[in-house]
């Protein structure tokens, strides 16, 4: 978590426009933050007394805190990639208040112990750090590690992300421990047995590039297997992390039909790109999954439309040039992401694909706490924490991977313009960071 402040004064954000899905409130409104916490909202102007800080937003969005529930922050183990102080600084300047970071560092978050170890204000944490922990002893899909253990040290949810849980007794009791403490399965959804040496999209392009394909069935085979297991347990929670593929994301209706609490995020790489993008095997490009096709992308952009997908997360994965800068094959998996994602999806969701401004800020905000419980963010109701995005949709850049907080360069949106850019980020009623 954020290092604890106490004595944290007010901040009067006055002027702009307030988004807050879960209060679904969107009109002009002042913001008052007192000691951390939403002291109060009211029309313009009619805040009665003051503040020790006022910020003018006029012309800007004022939303609640964005949370990406799917970020690697490679501490413990490979610090030369990020750092959990860098990871959250390109965090807060994407406008991420709180990110969920996934367990596959050296070693795997798989105790209680590094749990605590990853919270600890020593960290230097800018923005709420919330752990996901293993799901699995070292994430080798075998025996279950202690949920009610790490839940207590604050873990949010369990995967075994990047190594998905093949068996079937195994997720099936993944589930069932889970459900009874009402804890998260996130789950990396990917046959691997049939993707082994794979990595790009099987198609057209994968052909003309001499390169292994992975099947868009590796996908939805293990949704479809995990929606059906987690039918059995009342409670069950089951979050299926970077969907890709408009075969998985039918699963996921099924379910969400049949009353399974089933959860789906999206990355903007996925809503952006598809994998004719690879061009000659520029390994900024190269992810897992992969990028898809033209149709599985449509079928995204349709689910972030109506409902269907429940957040955008990052997925960010530093990388250092010496493990991205070779032959494709070799490159290992992966992108930074948590500076363009805002840029990313106003740009291509709101602008092109006419997506209303109030959904996108809920794919951020009210739709990620649906998938972990973070009670008392993700919305700016009166006593909620003062966790506070603010940008500006109108606002047109460029973004220089250089320039990135992040220790890692590996992006394909180098260069790329956006519009859309986070002009402050608010964590616990503290400016973390400023444009």
């Amino acid at each position: 978590m954020a290092r604890d402040k106490s004595n944290l004064g007010s901040l009067l954000i006055r002027g702009g426009r307030l988004i807050d899905p879960a209060s679904k409130i969107d009109a002009l409104m002042d913001v008052l933050l007192r000691d951390g916490r939403v002291a109060e909202i009211a029309l313009p102007n009619k805040i009665r007394g003051g503040a020790n800080e006022k910020f003018d937003a006029r012309g800007l969005i004022i939303a609640p805190g964005f949370i990406d529930l799917h970020v690697h922050l490679r501490e413990p183990g490979q610090v030369y990639k990020e750092t959990i102080a860098t990871g959250t600084a390109a965090a807060a300047a994407g406008g991420f208040t709180s990110v969920c970071c996934m367990p596959n560092t050296q070693p795997i978050l798989d105790s209680p112990e590094w749990i605590t170890w990853l919270q600890q204000s020593e960290r230097g944490a800018v923005v709420n750090v919330f752990p996901v922990a293993a799901a699995t002893h070292a994430s080798k899909g075998a025996v279950l590690t202690d949920f009610r253990g790490l839940q207590r040290a604050g873990a949010v949810a369990v995967t075994d992300d990047g190594k998905p849980i093949l068996s079937d007794d195994i997720m099936r009791e993944t589930l069932r421990v889970a459900s009874e403490i009402n804890l998260p399965v996130i789950q990396h959804a990917e046959d691997t047995r049939m993707t082994e040496n794979c990595s790009i999209n099987d198609g057209p392009t994968a052909f003309r590039l001499g390169l292994r394909g992975m099947k868009a069935a590796a996908e939805a085979s293990i949704v479809e297997r995990d929606v059906q297991l987690a039918q059995q347990f009342t409670g069950a929670r089951l979050h299926v992390a970077h969907l890709s593929t408009a075969d998985a994301l039918k699963a996921v209706r099924r379910g969400k039909r049949s009353r399974v609490r089933v959860t789906c995020e999206v990355t903007p790489h996925h809503f952006a790109l598809i994998d004719e993008n690879v061009g000659e095997y520029d390994t900024n490009f190269k992810m897992n999954p992969p990028l898809r096709s033209a149709a599985d992308r449509e079928a995204l952009l349709v689910a972030l439309a109506d409902g269907t997908v429940d957040a955008i997360a990052t997925d960010h994965a530093p990388h250092a040039p010496h493990e991205k800068i070779i032959e494709f094959e070799r490159a290992l998996f992966g992108i930074i992401g948590l500076e363009t994602a805002l840029g990313m999806a106003i740009t291509r969701l709101h602008r092109e694909q006419k997506i209303p401004l109030a959904r996108i800020v809920e794919l951020f905000t009210a739709g990620p706490t649906r998938v972990v419980d973070l009670r008392g963010r993700g919305t700016l109701a009166r006593g909620s924490y003062a966790d506070v995005t603010i940008f500006d949709p109108k606002k047109r850049w460029t973004f220089d991977a250089s320039k990135s907080l992040s220790k890692s360069r590996n992006t394909p949106f180098n260069g790329w313009q956006f519009t859309g850019k986070v002009v402050a980020t608010i964590v616990g009623g503290v400016i973390q960071y400023r444009a």
